[in-house]
């Protein structure tokens, strides 16, 4: 065949007809050709504009790729209008105004086709064109890569869109594709783009990434239907949807997203079944406005990149999460306003930084059957009308469980907290909430904190082994009113009683011996009188005696030597103004760094009992607040309740535990600075009225003494406090012993020293603490050896023994 022709082959049987046919042009061969007919084209250039509206078969011959090129100055290269076959052909069209190819009717077989143009569009199917189109490429730098339009339709399967100008694939006015196993990357809009009523598409096996805006977006009554399909590496949304869209993803992927994972507004509503969401910028799931609604079933959201909640849901929007996992995020679960909410059933919010779940502005959240680990907050329910239920659900390892302000009202029900580094329940602020069948147990501050009068109402629920106590109620209402307690009870005390309105203000934190610590004594229940006189400060005591105590605590060595060469100074420039010399000016305020479990706090309280004796301080009583505590929920209320802790901790000592959570890394939407700025001026304007101690994990405060030009200099030190080794952790065992009228018998100090030295130093440990708590887990499975005996002797009652002792973690 020769250069630049056409042969056809009639497939006719009239003997009319020839066998074959050469032709110098594709045209005049598509003319000479009948239904069913092949045309062979040689490898050329072609500069027509081919109309295919007859059933043949179009092939170019074989040799190199792009060898068989259509490309006319301008107009629709190839346009197919019957059930033909075209395979091999390279397409090239100039006209901006028109697509490349375009199939208006039948259902052609469109293969190996490369397209390569600057068109409206690589490929567009519209009105009754039905393509089945195999393998096939398209470069479109200036347009759509594949639109389908007007009611069109087809099967698109293992093709490619290399780059396109604007959308992917481009699907309005009623189209309706399916893609199989397709590739769509480098577009400058959306990946894959689904508009208007009864426009459709089904992808399955896709991937959809390198793209310059959402890599799928739905809208305008649209709907779609995303099967085994990856959306990564795009500018915008992973997926967005908008108004009246529905769109179902089932075992897809979307990660690496700069901006939210999943976007839904306007009534849209999305079905998720066994997807992973990962490393998004912003939210995982982002909901809006009323009649919007996702389903989340059996899926993963993590690695949350930004500082935003992994799931967002606002504007009376509704999310429902069933068997799901969320972790490794900023904040799991944000809710808020009038009429939104958020149903989650059997699921696990994991190694949340901030809030696992927050409800706040009106809304609704419904946990049932749900794990809570590793959070700064476990839920936080947090102004008027914001309620929902907890129920059956576990919370561990959260700086506190469960948060309650400004009038929120939830049920919480059947609900456990475990190790809580703060309280497992806290009410403040006008809070409510009813708690039925909670548990605290090994918390390091209070099970249950109820201040501020809140109207909570406690039933049947329980406290072990908290270290400042079971149950902690503030001073009543102005109406005399506060919580309420029916048959709870606590491994400190016998049940509390029912109703009981504590009345009685906080007493200061003390350090109690947890699992076998004393009986608490009972609160008032009776308001107190108007005229009462105000509370007497507490007995002073010498400073030498409060220095013993502080040479009789375990270790902690450098931390003597720095307190006492504080002590020193403040005593002697004390002694020199006496003598009417000058004193030089000692900074009191302390940075103190360093592992949970060291001291800090013990320190922080011997150290205002010292100030105390040396008449520095009016009182020094130790008043201990953490973030939550100081930071509110609107513009203002930080500096109201940064001051209100300041007032408490008036001639005493202002303990601010993890500090550094008052400034986190990304902190444009947090109020924490608010915080710290307004504890500055206080410390400058109230200097000698209280001393300020923050404390946290050494890189951490680091970080939030650079935060703000003021903090830095208004404290004098830091002082560094080192974990305990192994003898030092053997030390505090053998105090907790004596103190609890217990004896290690033979070989148990061998083995608890092997024991201190092979446990795990991470980040969970807890030096002291985890000690004392080495120690009661003695006592337990001591007692359950014990019990086993019919007579036990005093040995039997009091030696320990390396059988002890728990497994290690």
């Amino acid at each position: 065949m020769a250069q630049g022709t056409v042969q056809v082959t009639h497939t006719g049987t009239s003997r009319w007809r020839r066998r074959t046919g050469e032709y110098t042009s594709l045209t005049a061969a598509l003319e000479a050709a009948a239904d069913g007919d092949i045309l062979t084209v040689a490898p050329g250039t072609y500069r027509e504009n081919l109309v295919v509206d007859r059933a043949v078969t179009l092939l170019g011959q074989e040799g190199a790729a792009g060898s068989v090129r259509i490309a006319p100055p301008e107009g629709v290269p190839l346009a197919v209008r019957a059930s033909a076959q075209v395979q091999g052909l390279h397409i090239e069209g100039q006209d901006a105004a028109v697509p490349a190819v375009l199939v208006e009717d039948g259902t052609p077989e469109l293969t190996g086709l490369r397209i390569v143009t600057r068109s409206a569009a690589g490929i567009e199917v519209r009105g009754g064109g039905r393509p089945t189109v195999r393998a096939c490429t398209v470069d479109n730098p200036a347009g759509v890569g594949i639109a389908v339009v007007d009611g069109g339709g087809g099967i698109f399967e293992e093709c490619e869109v290399i780059a396109a100008g604007q959308s992917g694939v481009a699907v309005r006015g009623g189209g309706r594709p399916r893609l199989d196993r397709c590739r769509v990357h480098h577009a400058a809009g959306a990946g894959l783009s689904v508009t208007g009523d009864h426009s459709s598409l089904e992808a399955l096996g896709c991937e959809i990434y390198e793209i310059n805006g959402s890599g799928v977006q739905i809208a305008s009554r649209a709907a779609a239907v995303l099967t085994d399909c990856a959306v990564h590496r795009v500018t915008g949304n992973g997926v967005t949807l908008d108004t009246d869209a529905v769109l179902t993803l089932a075992d897809c992927r979307v990660h690496d997203v700069p901006e939210n994972a999943v976007d839904l507004r306007s009534r849209s509503v999305l079905t998720l079944t066994r997807s992973e969401v990962a490393r998004f910028g912003r939210n995982g799931l982002s909901v809006w406005d009323p009649g919007t609604r996702v389903d989340a079933h059996r899926c993963e959201i993590h690695d949350g990149t930004g500082d935003y909640p992994a799931v967002w849901v606002s504007d009376g929007a509704t999310a429902v999460l069933e068997g799901c996992r969320v972790h490794d995020v900023p904040d799991a679960l944000c809710v808020l306003d009038r009429g939104s909410r958020a149903d989650v059933v059997d699921s696990d919010l994991s190694q949340v930084r901030n809030i696992a779940v927050s409800v706040s502005g009106g809304a609704t959240a419904e946990l049932d059957d749900c794990r809570i680990s590793g959070a700064g907050r476990g839920a936080w329910f947090r102004d008027h009308g914001s309620g929902g239920t907890l129920a059956n659900c576990t919370i561990d390892a959260a700086q506190t469980g469960v948060i309650v302000t400004k009038g929120a009202d939830p049920l919480i029900e059947r609900t456990t907290v475990t190790s809580p580094t703060e309280a497992g329940f806290y009410v403040s602020a006008g809070g409510r909430g009813t708690f039925q069948g909670c548990r605290v147990t090994g918390s390091e501050g209070y099970g249950f904190h109820i201040i501020d009068g809140c109207r909570s109402t406690l039933r049947k629920c329980r406290t072990e082994r908290c270290a400042r106590g079971g149950f902690e109620f503030a001073q009543a209402g102005a109406d005399g009113e506060g919580a309420v307690v029916e048959e709870c009870s606590s491994d400190e005390s016998t049940q509390l009683g029912s109703p009981a309105v504590a009345t009685a203000p906080p007493a200061p934190a003390t350090q109690t011996a947890g699992l076998l610590g004393g009986v608490p004594s009972p609160r008032s229940t009776t308001p107190a009188a108007p005229e009462a006189a105000p509370e007497p400060a507490p007995e002073t005591r010498p400073a030498d005696t409060v220095l013993a105590d502080l040479d009789a605590l375990v270790g902690l060595a450098s931390v003597k030597r720095e307190v006492r060469a504080l002590t020193d100074m403040i005593e002697v420039g004390r002694r020199r103004q006496e003598a009417g010399l000058k004193a030089a000016s000692v900074r009191r305020h302390l940075v103190f760094t360093g592992s949970p479990g060291t001291g800090k706090t013990t320190v922080a309280r011997l150290y205002g009992e010292i100030l105390a004796a040396l008449g520095v301080l009016d009182r020094g009583h130790l008043v201990e607040v953490s973030r939550v505590d100081l930071v509110g929920e609107h513009i203002g209320s930080t500096a109201i309740r940064t001051q209100e802790a300041f007032d408490r901790a008036r001639g005493g000592v202002l303990f601010i535990d993890e500090a550094y959570a008052l400034s986190p890394e990304d902190s444009g939407r947090d109020f924490g600075r608010e915080a710290i700025d307004t504890l500055v001026k206080l410390m400058e304007d109230h200097r000698e009225a209280v001393v300020v101690i923050v404390a946290g994990y050494t890189t951490e405060m680091e970080r939030f003494l650079s935060v703000n030009p003021g903090v830095a200099s208004r404290f004098s030190r830091t002082i560094t406090f080192s974990d305990y080794d192994p003898d030092e952790l053997l030390r505090i065992v053998e105090q907790q012993a004596d103190e609890h009228e217990y004896r290690l018998g033979p070989g148990t100090g061998e083995a608890l020293h092997k024991y201190f030295t092979a446990l795990p130093k991470g980040p969970a440990f807890g030096n002291g603490r985890t000690a004392r708590q080495t120690f009661e887990a003695m006592v337990e499975r001591h007692a359950g050896r014990v019990a086993q005996l019919s007579a036990p002797g005093t040995e039997e009652l009091t030696l320990l023994y390396p059988e002890d002792l728990p497994a290690l973690p």
